[in-house]
């Protein structure tokens, strides 16, 4: 990858499994000896052989509890995947008895495993354990599992400082409409999109509900840092919403969002598309080990841990957030077992009434999908011309003067000057988000600020002149 540069074009083409692993072998082989060798330049595809397919292995529900599809992910990964695309905690707990009886079988050539919520991607050694073996092992090992109606995993009940509609979740939503769009339907609100969105009668509502609400941390890693995916257990507190589009380009570090079903709380700072709610403490201490960050890993959470909200003001989640690290604010957190048996014996005590608060929250759902259609707000276009609005005149320069240009193509988030200010070598002249992220634009030399060609909100394309620099 380091030998491409921009302007370049990339084709990727299918390899056998055979094929990659003969690659693979000829690449040790000359690295160990560190001979030239042809066989680890070039072609792919071996003479006969078919390009791989991308699905290994379905077992239809008429041989197993639930269907599992074996896709592979490159010559190195393979996904599991169970039932169909829907959220079920019965299939998280499949999930979890598939990765607890691999990690007891302390397999070699198993690399690593990463549960998801009804997937789990499988790191494997082709070296020491070839698919074939690989593929027959799971086959085999899914035979065995037993049944998962009687399941109980061992859960923590982690209370977590919440910080409704916090100020810096504000800010982001302000950077936003700002720089990126105006007229999202989310905007300026989070909460009362959310309210809209699910049929809610109030604010207030929401509040309620977030505050009721077990979020089941279903995941770990999803947005950085062992940042929660989580859902609530009771299928009555799961509010619904979409996501950004575009995505933010700036992110509080541990803001509390909602997107699709899901809570995450943001690992730190950087882009993001769930919706805000408010700001929590940190999920990840890089700096000391305290009594939360147990068994010397660096995140808060667990599988399986139960998160639930209690409400403080903003400024004391500032304090919070000084002591949390330190170990000067203690949590409080609940040992206790979650057994599937009662859950599902809670679903169906309650069929009726979750299936009324599903169906008047999907009738809302699609109400405002229509209200963005007929106001011209369902399509985003993220691929506007931005060439267009770039300056294509020749530049009559002063004497001394230096045309400063933008190097990536974006938005203008902010001018740090204004026509006649003077400015030093590396002062920050112009900030362009582009791909979810902030570019300074620095002043080369000390001068002054002889004429600007841009103002903020708007796009400008790489290489387009942003003003004019008089260098001293």
């Amino acid at each position: 990858m380091g030998q491409l540069r921009p302007g370049d074009t990339v084709r990727f083409e299918r390899l056998s499994q055979a094929e990659a692993e003969r690659l693979e072998a000829a690449q040790d082989a000359a690295i160990a000896g560190l001979p030239p060798s042809p066989a680890c330049g070039g072609g792919v595809g071996g003479e006969g052989e078919l390009p791989a397919q991308p699905v290994l292995h379905r077992t239809p529900l008429t041989e197993n509890p639930v269907e599992v599809v074996y896709r592979r992910a490159g010559d190195k990964y393979l996904l599991v995947e169970y039932g169909p695309l829907a959220l079920d905690l019965n299939l998280r707990f499949r999930v979890h008895a598939l990765m607890t009886r691999l990690e007891a079988d302390a397999i070699p050539g198993i690399l690593d495993l990463t549960p998801g919520i009804r997937s789990m991607q499988v790191h494997y050694d082709s070296r020491v354990l070839p698919l074939t073996k690989l593929m027959d092992l799971l086959l085999a090992v899914e035979r065995q599992l037993p049944a998962i109606e009687d399941m109980e995993v061992p859960t923590r009940i982690v209370h977590l400082p919440l910080s409704w509609d916090d100020a810096a979740t504000k800010l982001a939503i302000e950077k936003y409409m700002q720089s990126v769009r105006k007229d999202a339907p989310w905007c300026p609100s989070n909460i009362e999109f959310i309210r809209r969105i699910n049929d809610l009668d109030s604010i207030d509502e929401v509040k309620r509900i977030v505050f009721e609400a077990s979020y089941l941390v279903m995941g770990l890693g999803d947005v950085y840092l062992g940042a929660p995916v989580a859902t609530p257990v009771d299928p009555r507190h799961r509010l619904v919403t979409t996501k950004y589009n575009p995505a933010r380009t700036w992110t509080p570090e541990n803001a509390v969002g909602i997107g699709g079903a899901y809570m995450c709380v943001y690992g730190m700072e950087g882009p993001g598309g769930y919706q805000f709610v408010g700001r929590t403490l940190q999920m990840w201490n890089r700096w000391r080990q305290t009594k939360e960050f147990t068994d010397g890993k660096p995140w808060l959470l667990r599988f399986f841990d139960q998160i639930r909200f209690y409400p403080v003001s903003a400024e004391a989640l500032l304090k919070i957030r000084e002591d949390f690290p330190l170990g000067r604010y203690p949590l409080r957190i609940e040992e206790t077992t979650f057994r599937l048996a009662d859950y599902n014996r809670f679903l169906a005590e309650n069929t009726d009434s979750i299936a009324a608060f599903k169906t008047r929250q999907q009738a809302a759902f699609d109400a405002e999908r229509e209200r963005w259609k007929a106001a011209g707000q369902a399509e985003f276009a993220t691929d506007a011309n931005v060439a267009e609005a770039a300056i294509d005149s020749e530049l009559d320069l002063p004497e001394h003067g230096r045309a400063i240009s933008s190097h990536v193509a974006g938005n203008i988030w902010k001018l740090a000057v204004a026509e006649g200010d003077r400015v030093r070598a590396g002062d920050a002249l112009v900030i362009v988000e582009s791909m979810k992220m902030e570019f300074s634009v620095p002043a080369p030399c000390d001068g002054t600020v002889y004429k600007l060609f841009c103002r903020e909100g708007g796009q400008v394309a790489a290489g387009q002149d942003l003003l004019v620099l008089v260098a001293e």
